[in-house]
């Protein structure tokens, strides 16, 4: 059975590392970007972009205040709980992941690389300060959109990564050496279709590493893994770490 045998690899690995992308939170209530039901179906990518940011911040902050409510008031599904259960098993060294919602943090998960920012956080343009999304919430309350900057009046940015904005350098430089280090890729809800992020798994198999994909659809790497999986994330993963607790 393809769970029992990714249970081995886990087990026999020397340093275990995950990627995740947007189909390891659908089951948490958060929409995909380019599935049936994705986010591109329903909002013009276009107003995810840099470009819209800096032509019509107020429009910009509109849309994203009518989505990033539910995206914060998520719930982790078991497969972040399965995730941050291998952490503590020591399994998993870490998780790598393309989505911005945090989850991984809240399932416990303490080792987390986020390629694409984050929903806590929120910064100045102008000068670079760093504000809680409740202290924006605050700002945006006592005075109009966009928020503005308390310091210099600058224009107030979520820390997330807009089409045409460059991943950030830090970040992206952890994950390939993270990559390069891992004997073992545990590829989850991501369809790798976005660079740099789908570079990653062939990074870990150009050292000589396992490549797992757990996906509902084909990926655009599938002929590099050793165990390929077509199912829902959140109903395999919990599979898999009690298959990998009933061996240890």
């Amino acid at each position: 059975m393809l769970i029992n045998k990714a249970a081995e690899y886990i087990i026999s690995s020397q340093y275990a590392i995950a990627l995740t992308g947007a189909g390891i939170s659908t089951e948490s209530g958060i929409p995909d970007f380019r599935g049936q039901n994705g986010l591109w179906r329903r909002i013009n990518p276009y107003y995810a972009t840099y470009t819209y940011f800096i032509e019509d911040p107020e429009g910009f902050w509109k849309l994203y205040l009518t989505f990033v409510r539910s995206f914060r008031e998520a719930e982790p599904n078991p497969a972040h709980i399965g995730l941050a259960r291998l952490e503590k098993l020591n399994l998993l060294k870490v998780i790598i992941t393309q989505n911005i919602d945090g989850l991984h943090q809240k399932a416990g998960s303490r080792n987390v690389i986020e390629l694409h920012g984050n929903l806590r956080t929120i910064s100045c343009t102008r000068c670079g300060y760093k504000y809680t999304y409740d202290e924006v919430f605050s700002i945006i309350e006592e005075s109009s959109l966009p928020p503005r900057c308390k310091v210099c009046n600058g224009i107030l940015k979520p820390d997330v990564v807009l089409f045409g904005e460059p991943l950030p350098y830090t970040e992206i430089s952890k994950a390939y050496e993270e990559a390069s280090k891992a004997d073992l890729i545990l590829v989850l809800g991501s369809s790798l279709t976005v660079y740099p992020a789908a570079y990653i798994p062939e990074t870990v198999k150009m050292h000589g590493g396992k490549v797992i994909i757990i996906n509902m659809e084909p990926t655009e790497k599938d002929h590099i893994a050793e165990i390929l999986i077509n199912a829902k994330v959140g109903e395999v993963v919990p599979r898999l770490v009690e298959s990998i607790e009933n061996m240890l």
